[in-house]
């Protein structure tokens, strides 16, 4: 192995760490940062698609996402209560918002969105899974890139999101829970 040039060495020998006080280091941050060039995000909202509809929800909303599961049928169910699956040892209901649509016999959807609402202290989380043709990702966004006020023919909806110059239907789970119920476990 060849040595290094000398002028390599002297700088390796030339480097030395000194500490920097909290001042010195607050202005280098500021220096650093440079002008901000974007408002930063505000919420983040995981994306999906049910049918030819876009929705989402917001991720603290989200537990995850599951591929299609092995669904058990509920007789005299509604129509749009898929069935239920066990989801590691919990049993959670799968509603098919999308069902107006009419989906064709024998396309299952490929995702289940399971989601988390949050009564209060005193209640229990309850789980509902979201058939999801196709899971189109989380987005963070700004304020302005949402509309406060969703479309009067879908209830279950409070807002919409911007996004890729589409509209995304936002998810009130409450709403929903309120006009999908789903069985009593």
């Amino acid at each position: 192995m060849s040595p290094l040039p000398g002028k390599f060495n002297q700088a390796i020998d030339d480097f030395q760490l000194s500490a920097v006080n909290s001042e010195t280091d607050a202005h280098l941050e500021k220096e650093n940062a440079g002008p901000a060039r974007h408002a930063s995000p505000d919420k983040q909202f995981c994306v999906f698609r049910c049918g030819r509809e876009r929705f989402c929800l917001p991720v603290l909303d989200v537990e995850e996402v599951v591929e299609w599961p092995l669904l058990t049928r509920i007789p005299l169910s509604s129509a749009y209560l898929m069935g239920i699956f066990n989801l590691r040892g919990t049993i959670v209901p799968l509603v098919d918002i999308a069902m107006t649509e009419g989906r064709r016999p024998g396309l299952l959807p490929k995702h289940v969105v399971v989601a988390s609402y949050h009564e209060g202290e005193h209640h229990d989380d309850m789980r509902v899974g979201i058939a999801a043709d196709e899971v189109i990702g989380t987005f963070s966004v700004t304020s302005d890139a949402m509309l406060e006020q969703g479309p009067d023919n879908v209830p279950h909806c409070v807002g919409m999101l911007r996004h890729d110059d589409r509209l995304a239907l936002m998810i009130d789970l409450r709403r929903l829970l309120e006009v999908f119920p789903g069985p009593a476990i």
